[in-house]
């Protein structure tokens, strides 16, 4: 059986597998970025346990196609979860790992 601990963390990773893979293909462009930060924030903060997330956009990495607005990409997102399992917390954070070129997901605390 799993430490509330260890459950906490597989929780966080959890959030951070969903988020990443239901929003990662979303149409977006500069002028909606800040809409779908907090959309992807909002949906994930209703699954259990979920005290905080916090979802930011690299800007920088976002490319217009002829139609004016691109696609979120993984390596794009920045997210930090914090989970309360039973009072036990687990911080996560995705990020884009530049040396590895691959969005990386990890636990803080």
């Amino acid at each position: 059986m799993a430490t509330k601990k260890e459950t906490a963390a597989f929780e966080a990773g959890i959030k951070l597998g969903a988020l990443y893979h239901q929003f990662v293909g979303t149409p977006v462009s500069l002028e909606t970025a800040e809409s779908l930060e907090q959309a992807m924030a909002r949906s994930i903060s209703l699954q259990p346990h979920v005290r905080r997330v916090e979802v930011h956009i690299n800007r920088e990495m976002l490319k217009r196609n002829v139609f004016g607005y691109g696609e979120l990409e993984g390596r794009m997102i920045q997210a930090v979860v914090e989970i309360d399992y039973l009072g036990e917390r687990a911080v996560a954070r995705l990020e884009y790992d530049p040396a590895k070129d691959y969005p990386l997901m990890s636990l803080v605390h």
